[in-house]
């Protein structure tokens, strides 16, 4: 993965988290469309993490 996708990964992960924390406050922290989005967050917090990790063993 190049370093401009993991910024877009970065750029997309701040965003949700955003977003995660705005739906909670308008709908609760245990309604489906936070937990939705958690897990959404989750799942991009973990491509991550595997984008990293693959970069660093190519170096």
């Amino acid at each position: 993965m190049m370093v401009s996708e993991i910024e877009k990964l970065e750029d997309r992960i701040n965003q949700l988290r955003e977003e995660l924390i705005q739906i909670a406050k308008a709908t609760g922290l245990k309604s489906n469309e936070t937990l939705r989005c958690s897990q959404k967050l989750d799942d991009l917090i973990t491509m991550y993490q595997v984008s990293k990790n693959t970069q660093y063993k190519n170096i």
